[in-house]
This record gives structure tokens, C-alpha cells and sequence, in this order.
């Protein structure tokens, strides 16, 4: 097997000497090349080049944003269906490893490569669903989510925070999103929800849709807003009709502690298993996927893609 490593050298999680020792176990096991990432865009255009190139398998030793790249690589080939695509390899070494995790690897990086080999040895590959979100001229795919509204802003101050140099850390999240939500206008929901078969409905503060379940992590606690959403089925979603304490806080302790039961409540908006919708919003509002900020939209579009993508776990 031939397969392009694209390694992040800012990977939360690794340093030069892990990093050295897992990429000596893989080209021990396969043909590897690697490539280190450099710039933002760096690894979707790394691993479409491995796709025109033959390669057999893209890994990814990164965290969520390094292999959200490499996946929209993969799917901006010619290649029709997950067999004519390379498979997806992938490594944590981010600070939450959502997708790594929801695949059932252990979030170490050593670890996790112990149980990609023991798969390169089997041949044991996992065929997986993603999201796609197209807004304008635009489209990307995301393998666990996407958001809307409140819980993008707090992405954006994030980020905005890790250019600083700080770490992007469970409780920096948890402080961020509680100065958010202070300042957030509680009063004027901006977003509208319609699709095929569905029926509209207005006044939504936010929305998270989802590939998979968790949506993501705070430590090692899940965070389960949609707990029957997958990779085998189609796009997952909850909204909130309001953000006051009364509606919040029953929410926040049901996606925290119940993990097959959905959350319930007055205000709540569930879509489970659709194939699309779209949220259109009065006025621009924050955007992220895969925890990636996007920027401000006022109308996106959301589909399910079946069987997209091979992964080696």
C-alpha cells in the first residue's frame, strides 16, 4: 500500500519526537510519504495531489481542521464513489479529536496508531457518511458538524484567542461560551428552518446539525445533543427557540449526561436522518464546521452524502 502522510507540525498534541516515532511504525508497515502541512488549505490540496497521484490512502496526523481538509481533498477529485477514492487514515493530534473519536480510536496518538496498524493489517475499513454545507458560489463537507448562530460565535472568539497563542482548552470553551452567552441578544431569533418535506419554522437562536454523534467533547465528557445521529444515516439537527436559563440549563443536562434519549423541552427543533434542509437567517450570522469558523451567512444549504469516504480503523 502507497500512502501520503500529511502531518501537522502544530498539532495540539504532538511533538517532534512523537511525531518521528509514529511516522517510523507506519512506514515500517506501508510505502509512505509525507508532507507536511503549512498553511491553511494545505492538506485538501495535498491530498487531492494523492488522489491524482495513485496513492492508496491519505493519513491524516492532525487534528479536526487538518483532516476536515484532507477529506475535502479527497472528495474534489473525479472520483465517483469511496472505493475509486483513496481511504482515510487518521491520527489525533488535535485537542478534541471529535471525528478520530466518534471512529472508535483512542484519542492518544500512539495509541491510535497501534490500532491503525492492527486495521493496515486487516484491511479493516469503515465506510462512512458526511455533511456537505453549500452557501453561494460555495460547498464543503464535514464529517461531524456544523453550526449556526450561538455556538459558532464561540468558535470565532476561540480562534481568535489560539492566534494569540493560547490553547484551545475544554475550560477556555466553557468560559468563552459563558461570556457569550451574557452579551448574546436573547430576544430576536434570526434563523428559519425549511426543506423537502419539511415544514418551516421560524425563530431559531441556533442550530447544530450533525454527521454523528458525539458533537463533541469537553475532556473526555461526550456532548450528545443528537444521539441517533451516524455516519450510516442522514443529517441530524437541534435548534433552540430560545436561550433563557429555563429552556438552556435542562438542555445542557440532558446532552451532558444522557447519552441515548433524546433532549426534550418546549423550544427544542429536532430534525433526525434527513437527506436536506436549509437554514436562511434575517441577518448574517457565524458559521463554522468541523469547529472551523466560517465567517458570517445569511442562508446555507445542508445535504447528507452516503457512503463517501473509505476509513482504515
Amino acid at each position: 500500500m502507497r500512502a501520503m502522510l500529511l502531518v501537522n507540525p502544530k498539532a495540539t498534541t504532538t511533538n517532534p519526537r512523537t511525531r518521528d516515532v509514529l511516522i517510523r511504525a507506519l512506514g515500517a508497515a506501508i510505502e509512505l510519504t509525507v508532507e507536511e502541512t503549512g498553511y491553511r488549505g494545505h492538506a485538501a490540496a495535498l491530498a487531492a495531489k494523492a488522489s491524482a497521484g495513485g496513492f492508496d490512502a491519505v493519513a491524516v496526523l492532525g487534528g479536526d481542521g487538518t483532516v476536515n481538509e484532507a477529506v475535502n481533498g479527497l472528495l474534489s477529485t473525479d472520483a465517483a464513489t469511496s472505493e475509486e477514492r483513496p481511504a482515510l487514515i487518521v491520527i489525533p493530534g488535535g485537542s478534541a479529536n471529535v471525528f478520530a473519536r466518534a471512529l472508535g480510536l483512542p484519542n492518544d496518538p500512539i495509541e491510535a496508531t497501534g490500532a491503525v496498524l492492527e486495521a493496515l493489517r486487516e484491511d479493516r475499513r469503515r465506510t462512512v457518511g458526511l455533511g456537505q454545507a453549500l452557501w453561494e458560489d460555495e460547498s464543503r463537507y464535514f464529517t461531524f458538524t456544523s453550526g449556526m448562530g450561538y455556538d459558532a460565535e464561540v468558535i470565532r472568539a476561540v480562534e481568535g484567542m489560539r492566534g494569540t497563542g493560547r490553547k484551545a482548552t475544554p475550560a477556555r470553551y466553557v468560559n468563552t461560551a459563558l461570556r457569550h452567552y451574557i452579551a448574546t441578544d436573547k430576544r430576536t431569533p434570526a434563523i428559519t428552518l425549511s426543506g423537502p418535506g419539511l415544514p418551516t419554522i421560524e425563530g431559531i437562536f441556533l442550530a447544530i446539525i450533525t454527521n454523528t454523534s458525539p458533537w463533541t467533547y469537553m475532556g473526555a465528557r461526550p456532548i450528545i445533543p443528537t444521539p441517533w445521529a451516524s455516519f450510516e444515516t442522514g443529517l441530524d439537527m437541534l435548534g433552540l427557540q430560545r436561550l433563557g436559563l429555563p429552556t438552556l440549563l435542562p438542555v445542557i443536562r440532558q446532552i451532558l449526561t444522557e447519552r441515548d434519549t433524546l433532549p426534550t423541552g418546549r423550544h427544542l427543533v429536532q430534525l433526525h436522518d434527513e437527506a436536506e434542509f436549509t437554514l436562511t437567517a434575517e441577518r448574517p450570522v457565524a458559521f463554522q464546521l468541523d469547529g472551523d469558523y466560517l465567517g458570517e451567512r445569511e442562508s446555507i444549504t445542508f445535504r447528507a452524502t452516503p457512503n463517501a469516504l473509505q476509513v482504515l480503523v
